[in-house]
């Protein structure tokens, strides 16, 4: 018998997880029955037990997927050096994070808001992926403090703030567009940087 190579067992494994990311998309994880997930793949109940042993795992996996996705749309922005400013910083993170391509993807970019909502939501009831989330909140922490603490060494923001509320506020307007994108269904990018351009420009009077 020829022996399966790790590339097919890998694509077959994505496959899987596509599938039921595009079913737990549209209808949640828990009104997605397994029989969903095989038909939407389009594989019989054997081939996909051999690599998921039943829906909680599909999901954990996912759920992992999106959680380190995420994470790596942020530490990819914070990376950058000179850092661009908080404007384009959040406009590139949301373009990573929502999967938005050039010309841009309103379906897909649904598609991935809803499953991070969807992600979110379920850390409160399984206590494995709440850990992950918080491990991951904490990376990302990590990452933002220091473009944060770039701009006060630049002189370009104030520094009687400490470094790590301002990267808390950032990653939660980040987190907040990532909601109005799968709750009301629009995510025009440009107008959150407008919004955030506008905000940057007050100064402080009195």
């Amino acid at each position: 018998m020829a022996r399966v190579s790790q590339e097919h067992l890998d694509a077959r494994r994505a496959q899987i997880l596509d599938g039921a990311a595009r079913c737990f998309a549209r209808n949640g994880f828990h009104a997605t029955s397994m029989q969903d997930v095989l038909q939407e793949v389009g594989l019989s109940a054997g081939a996909v037990y051999r690599y998921f042993r039943g829906k909680d795992e599909i999901i954990v996996a996912i759920a992992t997927e999106v959680v380190r996705s995420v994470s790596e749309g942020y530490a990819e922005a914070a990376a950058l050096n000179p850092a661009p400013s908080p404007d384009e910083l959040i406009g590139m993170v949301m373009r990573s994070v929502l999967g938005l391509q050039s010309p841009p993807n309103d379906t897909g970019a649904r598609h991935h808001a809803h499953l991070v909502i969807q992600v979110w939501a379920e850390t409160l009831r399984n206590r494995e992926l709440a850990d992950i989330l918080r491990e991951t909140f904490a990376e990302m922490r990590v990452h933002w403090v220091k473009v944060v603490e770039a701009y006060q060494k630049q002189g370009l923001m104030r520094d009687d703030v400490p470094a790590e509320h301002v990267a808390r506020t950032m990653i939660a307007l980040a987190q907040g567009f990532v909601a109005q994108a799968a709750l009301l269904g629009e995510a025009p990018i440009e107008e959150i940087e407008g919004g955030l351009r506008a905000l940057m420009s007050m100064h402080a009077t009195g």
